[in-house]
């Protein structure tokens, strides 16, 4: 497992802890001996009334006193530090995993519980490693060294400490049994929780818009309520632990005393012996109850490791190849083919897409369109890699994608989702995204690439029909961008999300449905620059506008995942009884250039 890897890196660390946690050991059980010659010597002993000899053995257990102090400081700074270091290592493995997900991968944790995971239970499992390196650690070397003790003391009281430990265990195991199976529920409320209080951020315009805050909240609620009900009722059987806990080491201290003194009375024991042999009981009784704390508290941690251990344990469908290999330099560029593909969804019945085959070119205009749930965006989402194909191949410029490195292929595919996403920053470093500039915010931050690139931006944000947005903006490229585009309209991130990917000069454009919140004149001039400006591009649109898409070189119709014709606008509307479907339930038949009744 990948926690233990991550603690053998750190493996000089916790040897210096445990070595520390030795030394505060026994510097807390040679307290007692010390204590128990005092009273035997210095007090009713030989040497009763000597000031030097107190005085010497007061220093020396504050000697003690002050070597555990220093112990227990350093293993709890070292402790803490390695947890830290660790919980860091493996929250950066966690979300760099995530960060190779598909959509699929995605989806079958779901958004909220990976959130979790990559937080909460990463936190669980810090304080988990904290309490091992401290607790786990440390009381055993207590609890065994002190029974040692007093098993060498005698006095026949070693039964009070057995009874003791007996009541300790009884009560942490009715505790037990009582709290593993809240612990391990815990953490799916959380998601639970964190799942709906996503939905109701993100559809707050639409909880408002339908007067459902009352139900929202009550869903809140109810799954609020019920992660608190869980941990009150933890909570309240560890608050239980202590009292009862200590009553039981106070009942052993009564009993040992009382057995003890007549003991002492009848010259079997000496009274420091017997003062001795109740602090090393207390250190046995508390050691056991340390351990027991500790295995009641770790089964969450326990199911915390799980949870993080599923998601370091899949394997991303799309992954790079052992030997990734690259498109020949004399190859054709931007030449993406679709042979015979197929996909089907994880768990599905059926394919989604089914034997579908056409081809992109350079500087030419390819669509497909059909109706909603057709498979378009599916079928657009195997060029980047979002996902594999189950059946038949698809390459670019020659290479079959699942050869080539991720990185090198999403460098040549621009790809430009339904939802047009923008991050938290300026205009700039937007657009900028898949740029060598990306990353920056200062202004003239894309001058990394020298005057070209600042260039480069405003040509993309000029063809993406965004120039007239980047001027009314204070600061120009340098406006701020709000968390998730929040400051600009749909229409406006999709012309951004559009202008990042031309900013990287992509081989092949895919946008899948980009055109979506654009009104018909800002949809028309961007075509007309598309079709003017990426001559060395292939564009590969999804649009559910015909509109949209009568001017491509090429028009793919896809109908329940299957191609049901290819050609132009005008080809199809002759031979392809769905598209000429879809083009008259948008468009007119003197727009279509169709005469009446036909």
């Amino acid at each position: 497992m990948r926690l233990a890897r991550l603690l053998r890196d750190h493996a000089g660390e916790v040897v210096a802890v445990f070595a520390l946690l030795l030394v505060q050991a026994l510097c807390e059980l040679s307290l007692p001996r010390y204590m128990s010659d005092i009273v035997n010597v210095g007090v009713v002993g030989s040497q009763a009334g000597n000031v030097a000899y107190l005085g010497h053995m007061a220093l020396v257990m504050l000697g003690f006193c002050v070597g555990s102090l220093a112990a227990a400081t350093l293993s709890g700074l070292i402790a803490s530090r390695v947890a830290a270091a660790v919980a860091r290592d493996l929250r950066r493995e966690v979300f760099a995993k995530v960060m190779s997900f598909s959509p699929a991968e995605v989806n079958r944790f779901s958004q909220s519980s990976l959130i979790t995971r990559c937080t909460n239970d990463v936190q669980q499992i810090q304080n988990m490693i904290v309490i091992m390196l401290r607790m786990v650690m440390f009381a055993p070397v207590m609890g065994v060294v002190a029974v040692v003790q007093v098993m060498t003391m005698g006095g026949g009281l070693a039964w009070i400490v057995g009874a003791a430990l007996l009541a300790v265990l009884g009560v942490v195991s009715v505790l037990f049994s009582l709290t593993m199976p809240r612990f391990k529920a815990m953490q799916s409320l959380v998601d639970r929780v964190n799942l709906v209080t996503r939905e109701m951020l993100d559809g707050l315009l639409t909880i408002r818009a339908f007067g459902r805050q009352d139900h929202e909240l009550g869903r809140f609620d109810d799954a609020s309520g019920e992660l608190r009900d869980a941990q009150l009722f933890v909570n309240r059987a560890m608050t239980l632990m202590m009292p009862i806990m200590m009553l039981v080491m106070n009942m052993a201290t009564v009993a040992i005393v009382w057995f003890g003194s007549h003991g002492v009375a009848a010259g079997a024991m000496r009274a420091g012996d017997m003062m001795a042999f109740i602090s090393y009981a207390m250190m046995i009784v508390m050691s056991f109850l340390v351990v027991s704390m500790v295995a009641v508290i770790l089964p969450r941690a326990e199911v915390s490791v799980g949870r993080v251990q599923e998601v370091l344990a899949v394997e991303p469908a799309a992954r790079d190849p052992e030997h990734p290999v690259a498109p020949a330099t004399d190859a054709p560029r931007g030449r993406l083919v679709f042979d015979h593909v197929g996909f089907r969804y994880p768990d599905a019945e059926g394919d989604v897409v089914s034997d579908v085959s056409f081809s992109t070119a350079p500087g030419k205009i390819t669509a497909i369109v059909g109706s909603t749930g057709s498979g378009k965006s599916t079928l657009v989402q195997l060029a980047p890699r979002l996902y594999d194909p189950t059946s038949g191949t698809v390459t670019l410029d020659g290479v079959d994608t699942r050869r080539m490195s991720l990185a090198d292929l999403r460098s040549r595919v621009g790809y430009v989702p339904q939802q047009g996403f923008l991050f938290s920053g300026s205009i700039r470093s937007n657009v900028a995204f898949g740029t060598d500039a990306a990353g920056t915010d200062a202004p003239g931050a894309a001058g990394q690439k020298g005057a070209a690139g600042e260039k480069d931006l405003l040509r993309a944000v000029e063809v993406a029909q965004a120039s007239e947005l980047v001027s009314q903006k204070d600061g120009g490229l340098d406006a701020p961008i709000a968390q998730g585009g929040t400051n600009v309209s749909g229409g406006q991130r999709q012309r951004l999300a559009i202008a990042r990917a031309l900013a990287m000069h992509p081989e092949v454009l895919v946008l899948d449905d980009s055109f979506s919140a654009l009104d018909y004149a800002t949809d028309a001039r961007l075509r007309q620059a598309l079709a003017r400006e990426c001559a060395d591009t292939a564009v590969l649109v999804v649009a559910q506008r015909v509109a949209t898409v009568m001017g491509a070189d090429h028009i793919v119709v896809l109908d329940e995942g299957r191609v049901v014709g290819q050609g132009t606008h005008e080809e199809l509307l002759r031979s392809c009884p769905e598209y000429l479907e879809i083009a008259k339930s948008q468009l007119s038949a003197s727009e279509l250039g169709l005469k009446e009744g036909e």
